[in-house]
């Protein structure tokens, strides 16, 4: 009878310690999940124009010019009372440039930041723009039909996960441009990538900024923060409009102190273009632009400069060399997501790049979620992880020893990549995620953590 006890005993304990053995693994499987693993499969495209031969996007750009060009009666108007009132806040704000170099951290040029200016409120703008964000539909009317339809309802209800500290800011705002210029140097970040389309277009769901641009670069000029601008695929792009779009950027805002310059191995201080969805645009059309035998060619004009392309798949590599570009970047925040945006591909990615006499610009982010504008696309979510998901990201660029490294995105709040600040934030429909334990600075915290790491570990390279 003991032994029997005994061995009932000894089964029960036994059976309890595998229950908590299992119940711990699973555990842990559910903690990688978040995380989502390099190998993680390709996903549905999300981003803002991704993929078009998925998502038959040409068929959508030829529709965007009826958009474009909606500018209300009053917009002249707007745009001049606007500038006046920029100018007059950067006068009654200019602080003496040593207390704010006492204050901020110095700027590291080598991390550029991916900004928009796309934003707009009734305050400024006469109307909501972009907080009031449409939900997308599947491309599939089957899985279309299990998804909300309309669009966002700011300020209370906007389109975005995250809640921001400014509220639903307008782009347009001094004191909100001041804000963002000040956290973006606070992080020591030293280039903003500055969203931009030729004047008078936009994106499908925003309104022209191009007359925003020289007030940007008169407040970061204020803050030593450079500019650079990142070509969003407008209507009608190819080697001809380009010329006349980068001539335009060059010759309207070239002279400004803040307009950013690379230097070049050769001693040379060119300009810097992020060209977003280069590759919609076939190879042989670049090189006509970026050769020295293109039929267009800018090279070795007064208009040369740096070309970056975006690389989403292994193949555009080939084709991005093929087009005469000056280097590739991966902009999505979503490891796992496509080959460029996967860190264990980057290490190839740069040896390409070095034997090709190519820049590689890996593009690090905090995390993404789009589920506010695109519900269906909660698999392609990347938790933050209270910015460890973060810090790998860091951690897998620092590996490869790029020249820079570019952080998708300061404020891309639609797709949940922003590092502004943002607060928690509850409505009667709605609970926005939040930085916390953490406080709102946070991630432009980390930024400035891995700003310095990263200027250290140069120093190291370079020796």
């Amino acid at each position: 009878i003991l032994n029997y006890d005994s061995m009932a005993r000894f089964r029960r304990r036994t059976c309890i310690i595998l229950l908590l053995f299992i119940l711990f693994i699973c555990s842990i499987m559910m903690a990688l999940k978040t995380l989502r693993p390099d190998r993680a499969g390709f996903g549905d495209p999300f981003g803002l124009g991704l993929l078009p031969e998925l998502q038959q996007r040409t068929a959508l750009l030829d529709d965007k010019q009826n958009s474009l060009n909606r500018v209300q009666g009053d917009t002249v108007t707007r745009v001049s009372n606007f500038h006046s009132i920029a100018d007059s806040a950067m006068k009654a704000s200019m602080p003496a440039v040593n207390k704010l170099e006492e204050e901020l951290s110095s700027p590291n040029y080598n991390f550029h930041i991916f900004y928009y200016t796309w934003f707009g409120n009734p305050q400024f703008d006469g109307k909501y723009i972009h907080w009031n964000h449409p939900l997308l539909p599947h491309w599939d009317p089957k899985i279309a039909n299990n998804y909300p339809k309309g669009r966002h309802n700011p300020p209370e209800d906007i389109g975005a996960n995250f809640y921001p500290e400014l509220g639903s800011y307008s782009s347009k705002d001094p004191s909100v441009i001041e804000a963002h210029m000040k956290q973006m140097r606070s992080a020591s970040t030293g280039v903003i990538v500055l969203s931009w389309y030729p004047p008078g277009m936009a994106d499908e769901n925003g309104e022209p900024t191009d007359d925003l641009v020289s007030v940007i670069l008169d407040y970061a000029h204020k803050y030593n923060l450079k500019v650079t601008f990142h070509i969003e695929p407008y209507k009608d792009r190819d080697d001809r409009s380009m010329y006349h779009n980068v001539k335009y950027i060059i010759d309207k805002y070239g002279g400004h102190p803040a307009f950013y310059r690379y230097k070049t191995n050769t001693g040379k201080f060119l300009p810097m273009f992020y060209i977003y969805d280069s590759y919609i645009t076939i190879p042989e059309i670049w090189a006509n632009l970026l050769t020295i035998s293109g039929s267009q060619t800018i090279r070795n004009t007064p208009y040369d400069a740096l070309f970056i392309a975006l690389l989403v798949e292994e193949r555009h590599k080939h084709d991005i060399h093929r087009s005469g570009f000056d280097g590739m970047y991966t902009y999505f925040a979503t490891n796992g997501f496509s080959f460029g945006s996967s860190h264990h591909n980057w290490g190839s990615l740069k040896a390409f790049c070095d034997s090709n006499n190519l820049m590689f610009i890996p593009s690090v982010g905090p995390g993404y979620i789009d589920t506010s504008i695109r519900p269906w696309n909660n698999h392609n979510t990347r938790n933050r992880v209270n910015g460890k998901y973060y810090e790998t990201a860091f951690s897998a660029a620092l590996l490869v020893r790029p020249e820079i490294i570019s952080i998708t995105s300061f404020n891309e709040w639609h797709e949940g990549t922003q590092i502004e600040k943002a607060v928690p934030k509850r409505t009667g429909q709605v609970v926005y995620l939040d930085y916390k334990p953490h406080k709102p600075n946070v991630y432009l915290q980390l930024t400035q953590k891995w700003s310095e790491k990263y200027r250290k570990e140069q120093e190291q390279w370079l020796m």
